[in-house]
């Protein structure tokens, strides 16, 4: 089998929320996880520096951006969550998909991020002499995330 030696682009993707396919998605960012570092020592060690063992894995949050219709979706999550109807954890929480996508549109590679929420909901900027998109943005936060493929 030969080995792709081009690294991937990045302009092919799609996302699925909890197995459902999400459309018009112009930008997906911010996903990332670190380990916190544990140092440690005894007194009676004979090397003057601390182990270093691996503690939490936290990550960052992903930022979702689109260009603004009629759905409200995203909003209705955001405010469900902030007024209390979405009380329990099946109604807030969903497994969210990222796939990365060849020039043919085949899935190539994926994100999974489990238990996610939105913690942010961005409203679009207005200007009165600009020709441009109204974006819309949410930011979801999550508690794991695995990479697939």
């Amino acid at each position: 089998m030969a080995i792709n030696v081009y690294p991937f682009k990045k302009y092919n993707y799609r996302l699925e929320i909890d197995g459902i396919d999400q459309a018009a998605f112009s930008e997906v960012s911010g996903f990332d996880a670190s380990v916190d570092v544990i140092e440690y020592r005894e007194g009676t060690e004979t090397i003057n520096s601390p182990r270093k063992m691996p503690g939490l894995t936290k990550y960052g949050n992903v930022t979702l951006k689109w260009g603004m219709s009629e759905s409200l979706s995203f909003y209705e999550w955001v405010a469900g969550i902030s007024s209390g109807e979405m009380g329990t954890a099946e109604d807030r929480v969903k497994d969210i998909t990222i796939y990365l996508q060849d020039d043919a549109h085949n899935d190539i590679a994926n994100w999974t991020f489990f238990n996610a929420w939105p913690c942010k909901y961005t409203a679009p900027d207005f200007n009165a002499s600009s020709s441009e998109i109204a974006f819309e943005s949410v930011e979801l936060a999550f508690e794991e995330m695995k990479r697939n493929q």
